[in-house]
């Protein structure tokens, strides 16, 4: 398959000079937008020439834009354009207000819309909601970047729907993985014979047995990782194995709770600085889990894989009627060397609630309960266990309660 641009192929060298080009003016403009008091003003931006010196900046968390937003509405003064100069205001739930534009692939999503095949010739049934929140116009958008033309189809009344892919011929479908599904078997308790063969989805589970169910159907479906904030982030290709970075943003795997990046492999927040001019997020931490997958795809693609969407980053609990925070025990292994890594399990003993810390170390340390009071402002069991034996789900507080 014809990929979108060279930019899919280059090798790992040219990518990185590539970035070691662009942050230092990426973090400048950061700077000036975000003014004296944000966690990037002291920084030298050109001191900030490729990853690892992008990794030493504090992470920006969704509270974080809220509360900009709130002072500076509607876009918290995050964007080098005013409201008026971008094409669409959206809201989405918080609410949080993102920008967008229709100049060609603004939210890089024609990257992954060639990926599924979709191109001239082709008419998508865009099934993402027009109103309000983005997605719509950001597959719209993807559409217009690869030459294909486009039902704007909206969310709902199925039997419209199914009547419309009849009667138009509609050959691709964007949307949301299980809603194709309903249309599908509307189309055949009406009887009407359908053309879909390609189908590029995004903003839920895309399940084995739903893929399978649909290439039964002679249609390829294919799955992206996009946010309203940030657009295209990773998208699948025909080799179907992980998700590949898209080549406007960097990703970051971190622990959660902190900016710290894991090893790769291991399973953490999926931290993204994307590099759209207009509107510039450093270090956005999405709340998502995922981890990079090794090596480079087999469809040709070199940049950077993730395992896809692993769960959410924010496992904040209450536990004897405290909170406990991811940061909290990423704290706790931060500043004891001798710990590893450390899981906090909540659950239940009658009516009362128990905590059990898991801690990964080569021996027990007389100290770790105390340690572990410290950070968590809690006591708690404490279970020693050897290194590498607790599970890589990205997990630091487990809770196991169940309220019936």
């Amino acid at each position: 398959m014809k990929h979108f641009d060279d930019l899919e192929t280059r090798s790992t060298d040219a990518r990185e000079s590539s970035l070691a080009d662009c942050l230092p003016e990426l973090i400048e403009t950061a700077q000036k937008l975000y003014g004296n008091a944000d966690r990037l003003a002291e920084i030298d931006p050109a001191s900030v020439t490729g990853r690892a010196a992008l990794a030493e900046l504090p992470v920006l968390r969704k509270a974080d834009l809220s509360a900009a937003q709130s002072a500076n509405a509607p876009f918290g003064g995050l964007t080098t354009l005013s409201q008026h100069a971008f094409a669409h205001v959206f809201q989405s739930p918080g609410p949080i207000y993102e920008p967008g534009q229709t100049s060609r692939n603004w939210w890089r999503l024609g990257r992954f819309a060639n990926a599924a095949g979709i191109g001239p010739g082709d008419i998508v049934q865009n099934c993402f909601g027009y109103h309000l929140t983005p997605a719509g116009m950001m597959f719209e958008n993807a559409a217009q970047a690869v030459g294909a033309a486009v039902l704007p189809a909206g969310t709902g009344q199925t039997e419209l729907q199914a009547r419309a892919a009849h009667d138009i011929g509609t050959t691709a479908y964007a949307g949301t993985p299980d809603y194709l599904k309903v249309i599908l078997e509307k189309a055949d308790e009406m009887g009407l014979t359908l053309k879909l063969a390609k189908a590029a989805v995004s903003g839920g589970a895309l399940f084995p047995q739903l893929r399978a169910y649909y290439e039964d159907r002679g249609i390829a479906c294919l799955q992206c990782y996009a946010t309203a904030d940030l657009g295209n982030i990773a998208y699948e290709s025909d080799a179907q194995e992980g998700m590949i970075v898209d080549e406007g943003v960097i990703v970051e795997i971190v622990r959660p709770g902190t900016g710290d990046p894991v090893p790769d492999g291991e399973v953490g927040e999926v931290v993204v600085t994307t590099l759209n001019p207009d509107y510039p997020l450093v270090r956005f931490a999405t709340g998502d889990m995922s981890a990079v997958l090794a090596g480079q795809s087999p469809c040709g693609r070199t940049n950077m894989r993730i395992k896809g969407w692993m769960g959410r980053a924010d496992q904040t609990t209450k536990i004897k009627g405290m909170f406990v925070r991811p940061e909290q025990v990423a704290d706790l292994v931060k500043r004891h060397p001798e710990i590893v890594k450390a899981r906090v399990i909540a659950d239940r003993q009658g009516d009362a609630d128990t905590m059990t810390v898991q801690i990964e170390a080569m021996a027990r340390d007389p100290g770790f309960e105390a340690h572990v009071h410290e950070a968590l402002k809690l006591k708690g069991n404490v279970e020693v266990v050897t290194p590498g034996s607790l599970p890589n789900d990205g997990l630091v507080i487990e809770d196991r309660r169940i309220y019936d």
